[in-house]
């Protein structure tokens, strides 16, 4: 038979009621008397806020609340809103023992007596930290989400546009773009495996060389590991394609015999750390300067010089391009400090 645990005396029913307050331990569970004066405490609150009952009972409860709370009345004005409307919702920050700060979901209602005098308080909450700050990354991600795919299709709208522009045909063009894109869309392969943090500047390198099936022996690459932002990996990743798409067709890739070299190397100066980062072609057909800059020459320059100095040989024996870029300016996201809303590669 199933006993109703308030048939015995009030005192079953107080022992019901104080085992059912303290088995809500998820739960901070307080209650006040008009003077403001913590009466009742949980295990809940206990765990949550730190003090044992022994220490908070006959303190105000403005003990939780942060000291700019206090200052401005919010314990006060919180009491006043629960008499009129019965009970108040809130969220805000809350003070534990320590010192520390919790960011707490809860609820105030009135005490009132059998014959509806007011007797006090109570207030109930939760902490809820943990799925606020899931919430902020939340919001962090989408915002830079929403960042990332507007330049993303921001640089492949100028790879189109640009592609056709320069192309000498329809299929022209349309190579152009897929291979292009292809080497946008594995630079953006190697970032995720890292959480879009960084990636290696060998890395990429390395994923340029295959991607376009150089042979190792024609294409040599030397320098220390060094770490690119996502900008930086993805400039360098289109940069590296259109040198080497440019050194198979008209450079030293173009015959049997050519070779280019891929060097870096790190220096201080001034007390500002360098990259030096140098691509020669040797042993190709005799270059001439172009008589125009064509898209994938304005690519190079505009993706380099974002980072630092760049300047372009076209020395007979072979083509030389070099970047002086500070170190900083390659491995700090700037993501947020700039926008490329903007025709990345010119007009």
């Amino acid at each position: 038979m199933v006993m109703n645990p308030f048939s015995n005396s009030s005192r079953a029913r107080e022992r019901f009621l104080e085992a059912i307050l303290q088995s809500a331990i998820e739960y901070a569970i307080i209650s006040v008397d008009l003077d403001h004066r913590v009466t009742t405490w949980n295990e809940g609150a206990r765990r949550i806020l730190g003090w044992d009952e022994t220490e908070i009972i006959g303190q105000t409860v403005s003990a939780i609340f942060t000291p700019a709370d206090r200052e401005t009345g919010v314990p006060q004005r919180e009491m006043a809103a629960t008499l009129a409307e019965g009970h108040t919702d809130d969220e805000r920050w809350h003070v534990r023992k320590d010192g520390s700060l919790f960011w707490a979901s809860g609820q105030m209602m009135a005490l009132r007596s059998d014959e509806g005098e007011l007797e006090g308080f109570l207030k109930i909450l939760r902490d809820r930290t943990e799925q606020r700050e899931h919430e902020q990354r939340q919001r962090v991600l989408m915002h830079e989400l929403s960042h990332r795919i507007k330049n993303t299709l921001a640089v492949v709208q100028a790879i189109i546009k640009q592609s056709f522009r320069s192309a000498v045909g329809k299929e022209d063009a349309e190579q152009s773009i897929s291979a292009r894109i292809n080497a946008y869309a594995h630079a953006h392969d190697i970032l995720l495996q890292k959480n879009w943090l960084s990636a290696t500047m060998d890395t990429i390198v390395e994923a340029t060389a295959a991607n376009l099936g150089l042979e190792l022996g024609r294409f040599k690459v030397s320098g220390p590991t060094v770490d690119l932002n996502p900008q930086a990996a993805l400039a360098l990743s289109l940069v590296l394609h259109e040198l080497v798409t440019n050194a198979a067709k008209y450079g030293a890739l173009s015959n049997d015999t050519g070779l280019v070299e891929l060097e870096w190397s790190l220096r201080q100066e001034a007390g500002d750390d360098r990259l030096d980062l140098r691509w020669q072609e040797r042993g190709g057909p005799v270059v001439e300067a172009p008589k125009r800059r064509g898209f994938g020459s304005r690519l190079v320059n505009s993706s380099l010089s974002a980072f630092g100095h760049v300047s372009v040989d076209y020395a007979p024996a072979g083509l030389i391009l070099s970047l002086d870029a500070s170190l900083q300016s390659l491995q700090i996201d700037r993501s947020e400090a700039r926008s490329t809303a903007h025709e990345p590669f010119g007009g």
